[in-house]
This record gives structure tokens, C-alpha cells and sequence, in this order.
């Protein structure tokens, strides 16, 4: 073999063979370096699901590689001497491969990217660092975006997404004449028997390996690993991709916002682990979802709603969160300093729907964004929790978090830590909403219509305390001025009685 002209680093979140890193790529010049590190396992306390989702799907997408002809150098997490760091087997791969350069697509995360940053001088080459293609909006863009404007709103960057794509337009004006179909989307659902059912793919000889690793050496991590069936290869991937697209997608719009608690799942895509680590390409599934609507498989409510999370939401928090770290990371607008209660680890609390959300969480890695916004969310953000320990919390937890899209959505969206540059409002909400949207309620011990007193619910005083010890914060906040106004014409005794029956309830918080 002729000298090695590139060694090609390839993240755990990079699993694409169209990954920028790889283009131009030849099997005779190139080699890869792969590699399972305790640094990235263990920075946070990942689910068992998720490390073993990521250690499984990169030693598939290593034999994929492997199969066109690549000289792979893969370090498993128990190879004798693995460092234990991105950087440390660099350095190793380095020294014994003896590269002309490096090469490695741009991390997903600013501490990986600090990481990166420092290769060139520790190995001695150049390093050769590429843009992330499998955005539509590189960091370059979205700052010239955000410098434009006097404040940033996702419905805005949303619509010159959907401009510069092309998906649902007609010439200059969006499929429908709306922009959005938010108001078709907060429907109830209920339990159904015969709802189709997601993608499960039985574990492999390469999962089985991986999940006996994991259960050994992450013993203490949150979660289970019984039934494990996250697609761990693209062709599985994309064979889920497929299912949502032809059985979920037509009610996902009028099913999105709804909680029930006998099906977590609903008719959510499921899809956003496979994105999320480059098993599939967002702008491909867009297409998929849109050519639905076009040949009369789903409705534009449904096709709109969907799009909009990935070239939406998705983008958005991209380019937020690279605009604003270091920052966001300490950001606490609010000053909240109260510990996560312990029953975000366990589920076990006399509050259903926080038992509910958190007991899929646990069991799956997983739970759907109203749960995450407005029930786990909620609950931090009027109760007063500390936001950096939220946003541990939700990166640990989820399957699907990376730091890049995780920490903009709680630190910014669900905990208002930012002081509104994300989001126009705190989404704090009382038990209403959660009744309204859900089944919690049904078998609650706590009665989400009354207000104070024993069996209150207790996101209704938490929701008024919050108000009222915010109240000097909030009142920069246009959209909450109604709500300011409902608080300060509440008599002193109604008000002092929110505030002590949430002192009493949060004093009890473990």
C-alpha cells in the first residue's frame, strides 16, 4: 500500500457514507479511524440505549466501509490500550499509520470541536477540517442571517428554509397559501388497538456483542437495555424511514401534540436518532414526506408539521447553539438554582404525567416533544430547577440528544435561561394544558381543576409562583402581559396562597 495520504476521522454522529470527510475518498490512499472512547460514554451519564444504539451503529457502518474496500482502523471501547479519548487514539492512529494529513468533517458539539482544534499542533500535521453538508444552513449563513434581523424567530428562518429547499412551494408562495398548519395540530388522541406499529430490529450478533459490553461496563447508567431494537444499520434506517412515511405520516399532524399513556409512540417518526448520527439524510426524508402529499398519501398538515421539525426547528437550534456557545452553556436568566428532583431519575412521583413521560424515558430512551416541552420541561421551569441540570438531564436521558441540538432546545426554548433570545415566551403552563392534551389526568391523585389546597394539582400553584416570583423578569417579555396583568389584579390573599402552598410543595422536592 502506497503511503497513507489521508487519515479519515470519523465521529460517532458522522455515520454517512456521504459524510463530507469521505468526499473523494479513495480505498488505495485513505484510511479510517473509527473509535469508541470512555471519554464520550461517560462526559455525561448516557442511557445504556443510547451508548449501546451508537457503539453498535458505528461497528456497522465500519464493516460497511470495510465491504467498499477502506482500510478501517476501528478501536473498541475494551481494545488493549484504547486511550479512552477522540484525541488520544488520533495520536496513536497517527504514530503508527504515519498519515500525510487529516482529515475530519466538523463535530456536531463545541467541546469536540475545542478537541479538533488542538490536533494539528499535537500530531504534527495538518488537519483538514470540513463543513457538515447534511445541513441546510451552514454556521456562516445562519450568522449572517441572525446579524439581519433585530431579533430572531424560528417562523422566519423556517420560511427562507423552505424558500432556499424548494419543499411545499409553489414558485413564491407555500403549498396552501399558509405557512403553517399549527392550529389543524393540537388534536387529542386516544389508544388504538390497531395502530401500526414502528420498526423493531432484533439485535444481531454485533448488537449482542455490544449490549453485553454495555451492561457490564455501564452497569450504573440509567435504563434498559431489555428489548432493544433501534435500527443499527442505513438499510434498517432507511427501511423505518419507509414505514413512517407510508403508516405514521398521514395522522402525524393531528396527532403530534397529543400524550396518551398507553402509547407512547403515537404516529412520531421515530426517525430523529437516525438523522441525528447519519444513518439518514434529512433533506431526503423532507422529499420522502413531501412526494407523499404530492401523490395524496398524507395531508399538507401532516407533511407541513413534519417538515417543519427537521428544516425548522432543527436548523434553528443548529445555528442558535453555534452562535451562542460558550454562553448558552451558563446562561440563567431566571436565576433558578433548585436541585433536579430525584424522581427524574426514577419516574416515581404521585404526579402521573411526570411519571408517565419519565417511565418512557426510562424504558426508552425516548419520549415525544410535548412530553419533553411541556410536562419534564414544565415542571423545571416553574418549579425553579437549575437549567445546567435540566440540560444534563435531557442529554443523559434521550437517545436522540447531542449537545447541539439538546441544549438550545432546553436551556433556551424550555427553560427560558436565555432571557428570550430563542423563544418569545417561557413555555410554563399550568395543569390545564397537560389535562387538555392528555389521559394523565384520568388516574391522577391530583385534580388539575383545582387551584390551591390538598389535591391541587401541583403545576397550578407552581405555575402562579412562578409568575409571581418572576413577575420583575417576565415583565420583558411582550407575550406574557396578559398573564402579568391576571397576577397583579389577583387579591394579596389569593396570591400568597399560590406562593405558600408551592413553598410547602417545593420544600418537600427530594
Amino acid at each position: 500500500m502506497a503511503k497513507l495520504r489521508n487519515l479519515i476521522f470519523i465521529l460517532g454522529d458522522q455515520l454517512s457514507p456521504d459524510i463530507s470527510s469521505l468526499d473523494g475518498a479513495d480505498p488505495a490512499l485513505d484510511g479510517i479511524l473509527i473509535c469508541e472512547v470512555l471519554e464520550e460514554a461517560s462526559y455525561v451519564r448516557h442511557h445504556k440505549r443510547k451508548i449501546a444504539f451508537i457503539f453498535s451503529a458505528m461497528r456497522h457502518f465500519g464493516r460497511e466501509l470495510e465491504a467498499k474496500g477502506f482500510h478501517v482502523r476501528y478501536v473498541r471501547l475494551d481494545d488493549p490500550g484504547n486511550s479512552g479519548s477522540f484525541t488520544g487514539e488520533l495520536l496513536r492512529a497517527v504514530q503508527i499509520l504515519d498519515p500525510e494529513r487529516v482529515r475530519v468533517t466538523e463535530a456536531g458539539e463545541w467541546r469536540v470541536m475545542q478537541m479538533i482544534d488542538s490536533w494539528s499542533s499535537r500530531s504534527g500535521l495538518a488537519v483538514d477540517v470540513l463543513a457538515d453538508h447534511r445541513f441546510l444552513c451552514s454556521h456562516a449563513e445562519f450568522r449572517a442571517w441572525a446579524a439581519s434581523r433585530p431579533e430572531l424567530r424560528m417562523e422566519f428562518f423556517y420560511r427562507d428554509m423552505r424558500r432556499k429547499t424548494g419543499l411545499l412551494m409553489r414558485g413564491a408562495e407555500p403549498e396552501g397559501r399558509r405557512w403553517n398548519y399549527d392550529l389543524e395540530n393540537r388534536k387529542l388522541a386516544s389508544s388504538d388497538l390497531f395502530q401500526p406499529r414502528h420498526l423493531h430490529v432484533e439485535p444481531d450478533e454485533i448488537t449482542r456483542e455490544v449490549l453485553d459490553l454495555v451492561e457490564v461496563r455501564f452497569a450504573g447508567h440509567i435504563g434498559s437495555l431489555k428489548n432493544f431494537g433501534f435500527a443499527v444499520t442505513r438499510a434498517d434506517a432507511e427501511a423505518a424511514a419507509r414505514l413512517f412515511i407510508a403508516e405514521f405520516l398521514p395522522d402525524f399532524g393531528v396527532k403530534q401534540d397529543a400524550m396518551v399513556s398507553a402509547d407512547p409512540f403515537l404516529n412520531h417518526s421515530l426517525l430523529s436518532f437516525y438523522i441525528n448520527i447519519g444513518f439518514l439524510d434529512p433533506l431526503d426524508v423532507c422529499r420522502a414526506a413531501e412526494r407523499a402529499y404530492h401523490e395524496g398519501r398524507a395531508p399538507l398538515n401532516s407533511v407541513e408539521g413534519f417538515i417543519r421539525q427537521i428544516i425548522g426547528w432543527r436548523e434553528y437550534m443548529r445555528g442558535v447553539y453555534w452562535l451562542r456557545m460558550p454562553d448558552l452553556a451558563t446562561a440563567n436568566f431566571l436565576q433558578a438554582t433548585r436541585p433536579l428532583p430525584q424522581f427524574y431519575w426514577t419516574g416515581k412521583t404521585d404526579m402521573n404525567c411526570l411519571a408517565i413521560a419519565i417511565g418512557d424515558t426510562i424504558r426508552h430512551a425516548y419520549a415525544h416533544h410535548i412530553q419533553r416541552l411541556m410536562v419534564t420541561g414544565n415542571f423545571a421551569l416553574i418549579a425553579g430547577i437549575d437549567p445546567r441540570e435540566v440540560h444534563q438531564w435531557y442529554l443523559e436521558v434521550y437517545a436522540d440528544a447531542y449537545e447541539w441540538v439538546e441544549m438550545p432546545n432546553v436551556i433556551g426554548m424550555s427553560q427560558f435561561a436565555d432571557g428570550g433570545f430563542l423563544g418569545s415566551k417561557p413555555y410554563a403552563a399550568s395543569g390545564s394544558y397537560i389535562a387538555h392534551m392528555s389521559d394523565y389526568c384520568t388516574d391522577c391523585r391530583y385534580n388539575p381543576k383545582k387551584k390551591t389546597g390538598p389535591g391541587a394539582c401541583p403545576f397550578n400553584v407552581l405555575y402562579w409562583d412562578f409568575i409571581g416570583r418572576n413577575e420583575d423578569k417576565l415583565k420583558t417579555v411582550p407575550r406574557l402581559e396578559p398573564v402579568l396583568a391576571a397576577w397583579q389584579r389577583m387579591p394579596a390573599e389569593r396570591q400568597a396562597e399560590y406562593r405558600e402552598n408551592a413553598r410547602v410543595f417545593l420544600e418537600a422536592l427530594s
